[in-house]
């Protein structure tokens, strides 16, 4: 999918149905002038739901849908007859999707699978009618009550991709080319800083017909927890990946230092992502003797399992394959 039909922020606003109002009828016929009370309910007001589809990608289908209206519930009627509920809104949004209240930020609910439903806004209730009100002293009650009002209120819609394994490097670490290589993802690949600019997902092939997701995360540079670079658009979507492959390229000054500055990062936006398992790829390799890695390898000091890999040549990568499966499932 392209960078342009990638979205995966919209902002929205959205008025639930008011409730219908309870009816104050009195019951009539041929033989009765003068019946008892037999006003119904007032129907339900429509409410807005959000509803998870695995088949949806992305927030595209909303960029320019940016209100919703749900119906009125219809008022109660005579012979106790409970007015029609307003037609609720399903909004149908990818896996992943978390909503938000656009002042405090405040997570009102996220959606993780498939049918997955989180009613959103509800819809005013309806108002009762008449006959709820009569007793012994009041037989005859004229008055009903109103239906509830709906609720206008604006809400924001964040995407953050679901993935086994998410790919965490500076710009330019040599992610996107990986993710060409391992699965059938077509994403720009370019010798400059922040080619990728939106995640980019691909069906890695394993033994045995096996496979998982992986997920192109866009570069990540120091300050990015704080919003630079972007930071909190691109961090959000390592939240939702089971694990994290880290990337650095063989020709960095030192690469200790940016495992460090990219770990930092991960912190300051979210402590949890400190309990993903996570692996380090030393990418291009393949500039590298045998000498020169050798004197890498012996002067690294990391907290987890690194190996050299090289897209190009396709050194490692099986190996890195076996490692991310044994990772995921450990």
């Amino acid at each position: 999918m392209s960078n342009q039909n990638f979205i995966d922020y919209v902002k929205i606003c959205g008025k639930s149905g008011n409730g219908g109002a309870g009816s104050h009828s009195f019951f009539r016929d041929n033989l009765n002038a003068k019946g008892g009370p037999d006003g119904g309910d007032g129907g339900k007001g429509g409410s807005i739901i959000l509803r998870g589809n695995a088949q949806l990608w992305t927030l595209l289908h909303l960029k320019y849908k940016r209100h919703i209206f749900c119906e009125h519930g219809a008022p109660g009627k005579k012979k106790n007859q409970t007015g029609k509920s307003g037609q609720n809104q399903i909004v149908e949004v990818p896996l992943g999707t978390v909503a938000k209240h656009p002042e405090t930020y405040e997570v009102l609910g996220e959606i993780t699978e498939d049918g997955q439903e989180l009613n959103l806004l509800p819809g005013g209730k309806g108002g009762l009618g008449n006959t709820h009100f009569k007793s012994a002293t009041n037989q005859a009650p004229k008055y009903a009550q109103p239906g509830q009002p709906g609720r206008e209120e604006w809400f924001i819609l964040e995407l953050k991709v679901l993935a086994d394994i998410g790919l965490v490097g500076l710009p330019n670490a040599g992610k996107s080319t990986l993710l060409s290589v391992v699965s059938a993802a077509k994403p720009e690949i370019a010798d400059y800083a922040f080619t990728t600019l939106t995640p980019n997902l691909g069906i890695v092939k394993y033994r045995e017909y096996k496979s998982f997701i992986m997920a192109d995360i866009p570069g990540i540079i120091e300050g990015a927890s704080e919003g630079k670079g972007l930071g909190h658009r691109f961090l959000r979507h390592i939240e939702r990946n089971a694990a994290l492959l880290f990337m650095i390229s063989a020709d960095d000054q030192d690469i200790n230092k940016t495992y460090q500055v990219l770990l930092k990062e991960l912190e300051k936006f979210s402590p949890e992502l400190m309990f993903k398992e996570r692996l380090l790829a030393i990418t291009k390799s393949d500039i590298l003797d045998q000498e020169l890695e050798s004197a890498i390898a012996e002067d690294m000091n990391v907290d987890c399992d690194f190996l050299f890999i090289s897209s190009v040549s396709g050194k490692g990568i099986q190996e890195l394959k076996d490692k991310l499966w044994e990772m995921m499932n450990r």
